[in-house]
This record gives structure tokens, C-alpha cells and sequence, in this order.
């Protein structure tokens, strides 16, 4: 393990192993972030919220750890409730999720389902408009699936499929139901990837949703930007999340870093979503931003 903080450039993460989906609880130290957000002297500091979605409304897919967890707190920070969708193997990671989101006040209600049965995109929606009165303000699309294959010609087509049907279908499935019950001021946030933009050769076919991603998120916005509804992306770089234990190979870890000399926390790509669902954001839409740790990417 690296003696630098967490925080520093040069920070190393440990390299161990889970089965995939992976648990946030599970993980070693360093613990990931959610509530606190890095600063240049190596330490970190509360979020400051400033009431930004206050009596909002969202929906966060994959919310149970990683980024979705981080999102789920600060959207609570700022004043939002959440429902939160997640595999059922999560509920251990889940129920955390909700303890720290009612900690800050707001409700968190849970729904373990398998996003690839658009049935049950549709019934993340019901149940979203049944425990919020009738209202969709945020969709968060987050939830995804990786594990690293060197080459095409070992890359089954069983796992090709898997990959599109939980990284991009969803997405479009959500949106669809969502968006009648989304007005003026709404927004659609997708989580895409860098990997979009740099062509990740050992993460072939969940570079290509990742990108996928992209391009629905584009067309997506020049269908509704005239309804006042914005869709944007994010695409993150290294997060320390359970996906890179449970997906990763031992080199790749070891690898696991950006231009800043460390891999992102959760919450630091989390303020970005705040940002893109919040009025800060108004004339922002069809975009993505780049949280990549100093990654300069193109498009």
C-alpha cells in the first residue's frame, strides 16, 4: 500500500480482488469518499451544500455504492430525496446508502431490480411517481457493467450482449417512461466514460456503450432542450469504486491512476452531477463533462 494520502499525487490503491458486482464494505482502506471532497493539501473537508435541489425529486440507477452512492448523499445534501435502483445482490451496500441519506434528512427509498428487463425500467418509474407525488425532476442513468478482456477474440458474445443490455438499453428505457412525467427544468444526467474517448482496448464492449452513451445523450438533448428539459453526460475517469477490485486485473490496478498522480473519489465526480441537475447549470445541455483527473480528451 502507498504511504502517500490518499489525496497526494502518487497515492497507489492496494490491489485486491471480489466477485463482481463488488461492496463498497468489502473494500480496503483507503475508504471511499461521499460526503467529503479532496483539497490541494492532501486532506479533505465536508461538502458544502447550499440547498441547490432543495424539494427535488430523483432517480438514481446503481445507486447503492461508488459513484451512485456518492450522488444519492449529495443530491441529499442539497436538499433532494432519492429512489435509488439497484441489483439485489447490492442490498447490504444499498441499505447503507439510505442510512447516510436519511442522515442529512432527506428520504431514500429502495427498489432492487435488474435493469435489463425493460419491465422492470418501467417499474422503477411507478415507483419513483408513487413515492414522490406524482413528480420526476432528476434521472440519474448510472448503473453499468465492465470486466476486463484483453482481446475481441475472447471476448464472448454472451458478455458483448450483457454489457449493452445493462449499460445503454436501460438508459433509453428510463428515459422514455420518465420523461411524461418530467417538465420545464428537469434534467437527465448519463453517466458515459473516458474511455469513450480514449478507446480502452481492454474494455472493448463497455468502451462502445460508454460511447453509445455519448451520442444518446446528444440526441437525446436536441429532442427536449425546446421542452426546457437538459440532458447531459459525465464522463468520469479513474473513481475508486467496487468495480475496480471486482473487474480489474492486478496490473490494471497497480495502473490505476490519472494525470493528478491519483485515482478520483466518488464524491468529486458527484459534484459534477450535482452541477449538471441544478439550476447552476441552466444553459448547459448535450454536453459532457470531463471529471478525468487532468485527462484532455477530445469531443
Amino acid at each position: 500500500m502507498s504511504s502517500k494520502s490518499q489525496f497526494e499525487a502518487g497515492h497507489q490503491i492496494p490491489v485486491t480482488s471480489q466477485d463482481f458486482p463488488g461492496l463498497e464494505s468489502n473494500m480496503p482502506y483507503p475508504t471511499p469518499l461521499f460526503d467529503e471532497i479532496p483539497t490541494d493539501d492532501g486532506r479533505s473537508q465536508k461538502y458544502k451544500a447550499a440547498g441547490k435541489l432543495k424539494g427535488k425529486k430523483a432517480i438514481i440507477t446503481g445507486g447503492d455504492s461508488g459513484i451512485g452512492r456518492a450522488t444519492a448523499i449529495l443530491f441529499a445534501m442539497e436538499g433532494a430525496d432519492s429512489l435509488i435502483a439497484y441489483l439485489p445482490e447490492e442490498e447490504e451496500d444499498a441499505q447503507k446508502t439510505k442510512k447516510w441519506v436519511e442522515k442529512y434528512g432527506q428520504q431514500c427509498y429502495l427498489l432492487a431490480t435488474d435493469l435489463r428487463d425493460k419491465a422492470n425500467c418501467r417499474k422503477v418509474i411507478d415507483e419513483a411517481i408513487n413515492v414522490s407525488g406524482g413528480k420526476i425532476d432528476i434521472l440519474f442513468n448510472n448503473a453499468a457493467y465492465q470486466m476486463m478482456v484483453e482481446d475481441i477474440n475472447d471476448l464472448s458474445e454472451d458478455q458483448w450482449v450483457h454489457t449493452f443490455n445493462t449499460n445503454i438499453h436501460p438508459y433509453f428505457f428510463l428515459a422514455k417512461y420518465a420523461l411524461p412525467h418530467m417538465k420545464r427544468g428537469s434534467t437527465i444526467i448519463n453517466n458515459a466514460s473516458i474511455n469513450a474517448y480514449i478507446g480502452r482496448p481492454d474494455l472493448l464492449d463497455y468502451t462502445s456503450t460508454k460511447g453509445a452513451i455519448v451520442s444518446f445523450t446528444r440526441g437525446l438533448s436536441n429532442q427536449k432542450i425546446g421542452q426546457g428539459i437538459r440532458v447531459n453526460a459525465i464522463a468520469p475517469g479513474p473513481v475508486w469504486t467496487p468495480l475496480i477490485p471486482s473487474t480489474m486485473s492486478d496490473t490494471a490496478q497497480k495502473e490505476f491512476t490519472s494525470p493528478m498522480g491519483r485515482p478520483a473519489q466518488p464524491s468529486e465526480i458527484a459534484t459534477c452531477v450535482v452541477f449538471l441537475a441544478s439550476s447552476d447549470s441552466s444553459s448547459i445541455s448535450g454536453q459532457t463533462i470531463h471529471c478525468n483527473g487532468g485527462s484532455v480528451v477530445g469531443g
